[in-house]
């Protein structure tokens, strides 16, 4: 049995936390992130890892700061033998990582080297890439950097979303961090150091990061909206209005001509579709005009006359 200290916040913590939980080891405590006020009102809640720990009856902490002397005596009068870490949100000081006898693991949702960061699942996604992975690695001071025991892949489909992505993750890296326990726990876990030379950085995304650009191609837009969903998502100006771009699919043009990058090509029925550079078309599933709901094409085109020659703004170079 191995004495665990888990630090983790989101839901992507979750599986991973469950599953220790569920196990023979011993989780001494669970730390996470401090109750925070949310969305327009700042109502104050706890975090997904806070709400599972607590309906189980773990111990959790919830250190304001990591490097206040009284957390790291709470954290050594523990007497962790490993630290499991799942998107805690902060950099762990050096003697919090070193406290464990066995020193402190991650569950990083990329095939590190590449994508070290803060938004792996939804860099990879906008990138373009056909898979992406999990990786369990030591927590060294440099982010993302430490050297690796395992790591599990999985394919990206052409039309998969971050979320849907990060889920999955979440459940093989929840698995897939029991066998490095494991490993530890019987001295045969091994360990590889990554190629720096190869890695690639998946930085905090921002609402910047929604903006589309039409003039690029058509599979790097939709690639786009699929990697910003559920937040901070694609966005797109008409007429001085923002709308939040869902669902969308490649699509193709029929004339002989190209229109110019953002420039409304069909806008009837449940055909709503816009040109984008290369001479390609993307068309757009569902749309919400900002501060309104989601919908489907055909519904918010019912209530408006948008015509063909219209165009989004582009974005500046």
């Amino acid at each position: 049995m191995v004495n665990v200290v888990f630090y983790g916040t989101p839901d992507f913590a979750v599986p991973a936390l469950t599953r220790l939980l569920d196990s023979p080891h011993r989780v001494a405590a669970v730390v996470t992130q401090p109750d925070r006020g949310r969305g327009r009102g700042q109502r104050v809640s706890e975090s997904p890892v806070k709400r599972t720990a607590t309906a189980r009856g773990a111990r959790v902490l919830q250190p304001e700061r990591l490097g206040d002397g009284a957390f790291f005596a709470t954290l050594s009068a523990l007497e962790p033998d490993l630290a499991v870490v799942a998107a805690y949100g902060r950099m762990l000081p050096d003697a919090v990582l070193a406290a464990p006898r066995l020193r402190t693991i991650n569950i990083h949702p990329s095939l590190l080297p590449k994508y070290r960061g803060a938004a792996p699942v939804q860099r990879a996604i906008i990138a373009g890439e056909t898979e992406t992975g999990v990786t369990i690695m030591r927590l060294v001071r440099e982010m993302d950097a430490g050297p690796t025991f395992a790591r599990r892949t999985r394919p990206i489909a052409p039309d998969e979303t971050s979320d849907v992505v990060e889920a999955d993750l979440a459940r093989l890296g929840a698995d897939l961090v029991l066998e490095v326990i494991g490993a530890l726990e019987a001295g045969t876990a091994t360990e590889r150091a990554q190629d720096h030379a190869a890695a690639t950085l998946a930085p905090r995304l921002s609402r910047e990061d929604g903006r589309i650009d039409w003039r690029a191609p058509a599979v790097a837009i939709h690639n786009r909206v699929r990697g910003l969903h559920p937040w901070p998502h694609a966005s797109a100006v008409l007429d001085g209005a923002r709308y939040l771009i869902h669902r969308t699919a490649v699509a193709a043009l029929s004339g002989p001509d190209a229109p110019e990058p953002g420039t409304l090509v069909e806008a009837s029925g449940d055909r709503l579709l816009v040109a984008t550079g290369h001479g390609g078309a993307l068309a757009i599933l569902e749309i919400q005009p900002e501060g309104r709901r989601r919908i489907g094409a055909r519904a918010f085109l019912a209530g408006r006359r948008w015509s063909p020659g219209r165009r989004f703004d582009t974005v500046s170079a």
